[in-house]
C-alpha cells in the first residue's frame, strides 16, 4: 500500500473514531436516516445499559428485553432529544424508568432463606467477604464483580435490596456517575441520591455480613 493510500485509511478510521466519540454527531446521522450511525449509537451503549439493568431486575431474559425496549423507546423519541442533559443521562434515564416501572409491575417476592444461601458458597468465598467487611469502608459491588462466586454473592446480596437502593447504588458504584448524574437520571435531588446511597451501602453491608456468616 502506498504512503498516500496509509495516509488516506488513517484519514478515515481517525474520521470513523470522531463519530463514534460524538453522541451529537451520532444522532444528527441518524435523524437523517444513517443506519450506520444508529447501530454506532446502539452499540455504543447496549452493554453499559444492559449491565445496569440487569444488576436493578436481576434476570438476564428480563434485562435483555428491557435494555431492547429501552433502544426502541430511545430511536422513536430520538427527533425529540433537545439536549438539555447529555445524550448518555437521557439514555439511561428511560432505561432505569423502564427498569423500575417493570419491577414494581412484575415483584417478585424473594423465599430464599439466607442459611440457604450461606450453604452454597465455599468457606473461601465467605472468608474473602468477610475480610473486605473487616475494615470501615463499605463493600464495592465493582470489586465483588472481579471474581465468579464473589459477583454471584454481592448479587444475592443486592436482590435483596428495594429497586430505588439498586438503582442508586449501581448507578454510583458499579456504572460509576456523578451524584449530579445521578439525580438527574433518577429525577431526584443530590442530596436524596446520597441519603440513599448511604443507606443503600449499609443495607448491602448487613446482608453481606448476614449471608457469610
Amino acid at each position: 500500500m502506498t504512503d498516500a493510500a496509509n495516509t488516506d485509511v488513517g484519514r478515515h478510521e481517525a474520521a470513523n473514531q470522531r463519530v463514534d466519540n460524538d453522541d451529537g454527531l451520532l444522532i444528527k446521522l441518524s435523524r437523517q436516516g444513517d443506519s450506520a450511525a444508529t447501530e454506532r449509537l446502539v452499540l455504543k451503549y447496549q452493554n453499559r445499559i444492559y449491565n445496569v439493568v440487569l444488576k436493578i431486575c436481576a434476570d438476564p431474559d428480563d434485562a435483555a428485553e428491557l435494555t431492547q425496549e429501552t433502544f426502541v423507546k430511545i430511536l422513536e423519541n430520538l427527533s425529540k432529544f433537545e439536549g438539555r442533559s447529555s445524550f448518555y443521562t437521557w439514555a439511561f434515564r428511560i432505561a432505569v424508568n423502564l427498569t423500575l416501572n417493570y419491577c414494581q409491575r412484575n415483584a417478585k417476592l424473594v423465599v430464599r432463606s439466607l442459611d440457604i444461601e450461606q450453604e452454597q458458597y465455599s468457606s473461601q468465598a465467605r472468608h474473602a467477604i468477610k475480610e473486605l467487611l473487616s475494615d470501615d469502608s463499605s463493600p464495592d459491588p465493582a470489586a465483588l464483580a472481579q471474581d465468579k462466586e464473589l459477583h454471584e454473592i454481592a448479587l444475592a446480596a443486592l436482590a435483596r435490596l428495594d429497586e430505588a437502593q439498586k438503582a442508586v447504588l449501581v448507578l454510583r458504584d458499579i456504572e460509576g456517575m456523578s451524584y449530579a448524574r445521578i439525580a438527574e437520571v433518577l429525577g431526584i435531588e443530590i442530596g436524596t441520591v446520597r441519603s440513599r446511597l448511604s443507606r443503600a451501602r449499609t443495607k448491602l453491608r448487613d446482608i453481606l455480613d448476614r449471608i457469610t456468616g
